[in-house]
């Protein structure tokens, strides 16, 4: 029997490029099981992602991550991430998670944003369900409305708000731990998965923000090679 492994679409954003290396290597230390990893990167997705950019997008996969499923040729469960966020926990627990009544899966946040802009000076968008899509586990089987031609073509809120489903009943719920938005949630040590959500240590003015630290160290272990021992 094949091992199983957890197919992981990261969404890639020139604007932070050392996110998404940090963020794969926190995803690989923590892991006991295999993990795919695929970035999300538009220059990859010509002839496939046409829309043209909102300027309401923050990032360069603000849509294009509902390409996931169609990506995963429909088959199986595939994980969606933000790249501005730090794995703490194996993701074999969250691949555990996965229910096979849901057509996707993810934590429902229930807040409204403490800051009027995010990194970048970007404006942070104020709307219902904001940051569920953030984090995705899709059964492609199930999520078949998301073909390219709907992606491109669909409203942003279509989109993020779920309503390409048949109803909210179809979107399963994720513990918390697994998105934990810093600075918006209080620090918790047993985060499992940290959220950058309003931007990663990595621009200076969120360089001290909680887990912050740990985003460093992390960064620093993606450059580490070992060297040959120097002679007597």
């Amino acid at each position: 029997m094949a091992a199983e492994i957890a197919r992981v679409f990261v969404g890639f954003d020139s604007k932070e490029v050392v996110a998404y290396h940090v963020l794969a290597q926190s995803i690989i230390e923590h892991a006991s099981m295999p993990v795919m990893f695929c970035p999300i990167v538009l220059p990859h997705l010509e002839g496939t992602f046409t829309r043209e950019r909102n300027a309401l997008q923050s990032t360069e996969f603000s849509f294009s991550r509902f390409l996931v499923p169609y990506l995963s040729h429909y088959e199986g469960w595939s994980l969606f991430m933000d790249c501005d966020m730090l794995m703490r926990a194996d993701i074999a627990e969250l691949w555990a998670l996965r229910d096979e009544n849901a057509s996707v899966m993810c934590v429902k946040h229930d807040y409204q944003p403490k800051v009027e802009t995010k990194f970048l000076g970007q404006v942070q968008t104020k709307y219902e369900k904001k940051n569920w899509s953030s984090v995705m586990l899709f059964n492609n089987a199930k999520c078949r409305a998301l073909s390219p031609e709907f992606v491109n073509t669909a409203t942003g809120l279509e989109l993020h708000q779920f309503k390409w489903l048949d109803g909210d009943d179809r979107i399963g719920e994720l513990p918390t731990a697994w998105n934990w938005l810093v600075n918006e949630y209080d620090h918790d040590p047993a985060a499992k998965n940290v959220h950058f959500t309003d931007g990663g240590p990595y621009f200076d003015e969120y360089r001290n923000d909680d887990y912050a630290d740990e985003w460093f160290a992390m960064r620093d272990r993606v450059l580490h090679v070992t060297q040959r021992a120097p002679k007597d």
